[in-house]
């Protein structure tokens, strides 16, 4: 008896002291949690002094926002963001009796407000144990960052002129993202707000310049309808499908654009390249065909045209389809000329209009005579100058609407040049190219 009694004192003081201990440990849990709490409170007692330390409350709401004990509270974040718009309006004072004020400090407090009380109102609307939503931050917050939302637009300018994408996509995408936020569900900016879209815009195009494919994705269909900017940025959107290699969604989205904005020659113009760069040149023929019907005079639809054509042609060659692929000529040379007639300064037309007659020659001179003595040479002669006589306006006409273009005409004159004999001409297209 004695022994089991014993034993029962023992398992009892075992149970006790762990009772102990855990009772402990939730005291100095609470004790944490407390010392973490007093900190927030320290942090925004000292941003409401006459002259307050906003680096010392910045170093203590920092600390809060990462500690596990308050960095998930509502509070904690509607601090941080008190904390920012305090300074703001300290920056505001100075202004307004014209002392030194940063603006870059201006704008940045602007945006982690924004950033800090949208955090706040996310997790204010989490529902409590008993399932309500007790959000008494939202009226305040939502009214503080309709007011500094133009200092997003303003800082976001101000890094997009220093050539600082990243900061300027972090502005103009924060503008979005408070648009779209529930604090502004009455307001209904993403429908209200008319200069989103330009803004949209600019996020999409910082985006663009860091290559940062998704975050154009995210921003750019914000500006699709836009009647100025929407054009530009659907085509930032198939640009950033097509740097993911997502080819089907890529051609989709150029189909889309050109059915939006067909006047837009990026759409039109990509998705020939598609279609011809892999041997479809039905599809593209029929494409092509499509826009034409709806716009006959439009040039850049006909260049279109005399370009597969153009395309077709060496790919008939390499079939050894020499007819249809003399025919394929042809019928380029149709279509850049009603391209140059409706358009007189259509360079590109010029330049491939004189590559077309140089291709005649050489394929004409394949089987013209070379031998002297044979009747029909000097006759196949003449033939084959007169396509260089052909090229040959074509490529001066190119050089003179864009002589600094030299890819449209310097090796393309060289070469008639040299045909026609014409030496103080070619001498100094010579040297250019060497």
């Amino acid at each position: 008896m004695k022994m089991k009694n014993r034993h029962n004192i023992n398992f009892n003081f075992t149970f006790i002291m762990k009772r102990v201990l855990f009772s402990v440990i939730l005291l100095l849990a609470a004790g944490f949690t407390f010392a973490q709490e007093k900190t927030v409170k320290e942090a925004k007692s000292i941003a409401n002094e006459v002259n307050p330390d906003f680096n010392k409350a910045e170093q203590l709401i920092n600390q809060a926002l990462t500690n596990p004990e308050t960095k998930d509270n509502a509070d904690t974040w509607d601090v941080a963001g008190f904390i920012q718009k305090r300074s703001n309006e300290k920056q505001m004072e100075n202004a307004y009796l014209r002392k030194p004020y940063d603006t870059l400090k201006v704008y940045n407090s602007a945006l982690n407000m924004c950033k800090y009380y949208l955090k706040c109102d996310e997790l204010a609307q989490i529902p409590n144990e008993k399932g309500k939503i007790k959000n008494k931050y939202r009226k305040a917050n939502s009214a503080a960052i309709i007011a500094e939302r133009p200092n997003l637009i303003n800082g976001g300018i101000q890094y997009y002129n220093l050539e600082k994408n990243k900061e300027a996509l972090d502005f103009f995408g924060t503008y979005i993202e408070t648009a779209q936020s529930p604090m502004f569900e009455k307001e209904n900016f993403l429908q209200t707000d008319t200069v989103l879209p330009q803004i949209a815009y600019y996020a999409s195009l910082a985006a663009a310049k860091m290559e940062d494919y998704p975050s154009v994705l995210k921003y750019a269909p914000y500006a699709q309808n836009d009647k100025e900017v929407g054009q530009y940025a659907m085509e930032f959107i198939s640009t950033a499908l097509k740097a993911q290699g997502d080819t089907v969604k890529w051609i989709a989205s150029l189909k889309e654009g050109l059915q939006k904005y067909p006047q837009h020659s990026f759409f039109f113009g990509h998705l020939i390249d598609y279609y011809s760069n892999n041997n479809k040149y039905d599809e593209a023929m029929q494409f092509a065909d499509g826009m034409l019907e709806k716009d006959p005079n439009n040039t850049f639809y006909l260049y279109v045209k005399g370009y597969l054509y153009h395309n077709m042609y060496t790919n008939l060659k390499n079939e050894k389809k020499d007819q249809e692929a003399a025919d394929a000529l042809n019928k380029a040379i149709e279509y850049y000329t009603k391209t140059t007639e409706i358009d007189p300064n259509y360079a590109e037309a010029y330049s491939n209009l004189g590559l077309i007659y140089c291709l005649q020659a050489q394929d004409f001179s394949e089987k013209a005579s070379a031998d002297v003595n044979d009747p029909k040479y000097k006759e196949d002669q003449a033939t084959l100058k007169a396509f260089y006589e052909k090229a040959k306006p074509c490529y001066e006409k190119a050089r003179a609407l864009k002589p600094d273009q030299k890819d449209l005409w310097m090796n393309g004159l060289y070469r008639v040049y040299y045909n026609l004999d014409m030496g103080p001409e070619f001498e100094e297209i010579e040297k250019m190219v060497n």
